[in-house]
């Protein structure tokens, strides 16, 4: 490890990949450990044209006693090379080799027994995925999606036979430029030298976005198409999101209150599908990545967050709820009593 961009006490792992037919790839593992030892981690999974800079997330975990990881994937933030296309992918599949070995350091060199996955927007989308790859192997403990890319949010015609026919290229020409509406109004909402307030790097994380290439809009299709027809994540999952959809393209000041990108109506749709338990909490005021939502909201993000963690992912050796015997067992201890 060393220290990281964003200075102590977070520290980065280069993680080594091979090549692909761009030149060499790596991902990065971020760490930041809490004041006293703890078994207890979180690995962290960014969205599309993004990467980890969200500190108060890791501050509110190390704070409830667990170490903070944060994995930027291939071609992202501090894993995107020169000679890479940003963000590019040929399958989410792509992205389980750095995010199995972040687990393994995790778990087996750094010593943790629970390990609670994050993932936001794209970042959920392919941490569902990879949950549910894994499934029966103990590596995730619970899982918390916030907003994550299960649907386009695109109309019909756009999302079925333009998208289609967009497709049928992305063999031949995967990275080939889409275009598309952008990102803009979100990234003014959030940048502080625009309407925001937050700083982050504009160079790995763009107010206007990166291209969309064919080849990862082929992959989110075929994964999306994957998860929509049903996991079996074997892992308690809690899936956020706003309450409310931004529909327009110019600014408006309901970007501050609404998500930007996906549509909500599609995150609550498809998360029953994810496994047998699933918490779906919706955030009236959210934004896209809810934990950059105004102050008010981030509270009641964070903390129900807080409640849903220690409601489904107890730290080891916390007592069993005792469940009152059922009626009927009562019946039978009456009987032998009497017997």
């Amino acid at each position: 490890m060393e220290i990281d961009v964003l200075g102590p006490p977070y520290e980065r792992h280069t993680i080594n990949l091979g090549t692909d037919d761009e030149g060499p790839v790596v991902a990065t593992l971020v760490r930041r450990r809490g004041d006293r030892p703890s078994r207890r981690a979180v690995l962290y999974v960014h969205g599309f044209v993004d990467y980890f800079f969200q500190t108060h997330l890791a501050d509110f975990f190390v704070e409830r006693g667990w170490d903070f990881y944060a994995l930027d994937l291939r071609k992202y933030g501090r894993s995107l090379l020169p000679h890479q296309t940003p963000n590019f992918a040929r399958s989410l599949t792509d992205y389980y080799p750095e995010l199995d070995e972040a687990a393994r350091i995790i778990r087996d060199e750094d010593g943790h027994d629970q390990m609670l996955v994050a993932g936001h927007s794209t970042g959920g989308l392919i941490t569902a995925l990879w949950s549910h790859s894994r499934q029966g192997k103990g590596i995730v403990d619970g899982l918390f999606l916030n907003s994550p890319f299960f649907d386009f949010n695109v109309p019909w015609l756009v999302k079925g036979p333009l998208m289609a026919t967009v497709l049928s290229v992305s063999g031949r020409s995967p990275y080939r430029k889409i275009p598309t509406a952008g990102l803009t109004v979100y990234g003014e909402s959030l940048h502080s030298d625009h309407r925001g307030e937050w700083t982050y790097d504009l160079a790995w994380k763009p107010i206007e976005s990166f291209p969309v290439t064919a080849g990862w809009l082929h992959a989110i299709r075929r994964g999306q198409r994957r998860l929509r027809a049903g996991l079996s994540i074997d892992a308690p999952v809690m899936v956020a999101c706003s309450t409310r959809t931004f529909r327009g393209r110019a600014w408006s000041e309901d970007v501050r209150l609404t998500d930007a990108v996906l549509d909500v109506e599609h995150i609550a749709r498809w998360a029953p599908g994810l496994g047998d338990r699933v918490t779906i909490a919706r955030f009236d005021g959210g934004m896209h990545d809810l934990t950059l939502s105004g102050k008010d909201v981030r509270t009641v993000v964070f903390r129900e967050l807080g409640r849903w963690v220690d409601a489904f992912v107890p730290a080891p050796g916390t007592p069993e709820i005792e469940v009152p015997p059922a009626p009927e067992d009562k019946a039978d201890d009456k009987d032998s009593a009497t017997a």
